[in-house]
């Protein structure tokens, strides 16, 4: 995917996804949980359970793996699977295939800001501004956010990084 030409904002966002999503890899941490977001958990959850908790999504997709999009209260959420080949490059558990991957939600009107969110003072958070965009990341929870104009866009969750170690673990 070539981001170099795309407006900053959308270039920040998919750096954040693609920073979380690295460091998350890298297996370094020790949370025991991955970042939930209504009942839906990385690693754990599945497509049955994803429509259980949002209904039917925007556009049906066929098959276990994929991405969907359902249309939520604030905006919309984008939840990804994992695949058969994320499973062999990552050298996860075969069993982890078609489990939820990521969670992005896309916030339309958010009225929440880092300080609201307690992020400005949380160590937890690495913090990386350019311009206007400013984004917060917990790899070892598997959570990210980003904020525009002082204002929440998205927030990324995602298996922390303790819980994908054990994923790869569990495939040796």
């Amino acid at each position: 995917m070539n981001i170099s030409n795309s407006s900053p904002p959308k270039r920040f966002m998919v750096s954040a996804a693609l920073f979380c999503l690295l460091s998350l890899s890298a297996g370094q941490g020790s949370a025991l949980l991955a970042a939930s977001w209504s009942n839906i958990e990385p690693l754990r959850s599945r497509r049955a359970d994803v429509e259980r908790q949002l209904g039917r999504p925007l556009a049906d997709q066929p098959g276990e793996t994929g991405t969907l999009r359902f249309r939520v209260v604030g905006g919309t959420v984008t939840v990804s699977f994992v695949t058969a080949k994320f499973v062999q490059t990552k050298k996860l558990d075969p069993a982890l295939e078609g489990t939820v991957l990521t969670i992005v939600l896309q916030h339309e009107n958010a009225s929440d800001t880092p300080e609201s969110l307690n992020l400005t003072n949380d160590s937890k958070f690495a913090r990386e501004a350019k311009g206007d965009v400013v984004g917060y990341t917990n790899a070892r929870d598997g959570l990210a956010y980003t904020f525009i104009g002082g204002k929440l866009k998205t927030s990324y969750y995602a298996a922390s990084a303790a819980q994908l170690s054990r994923a790869q673990s569990k495939a040796k």
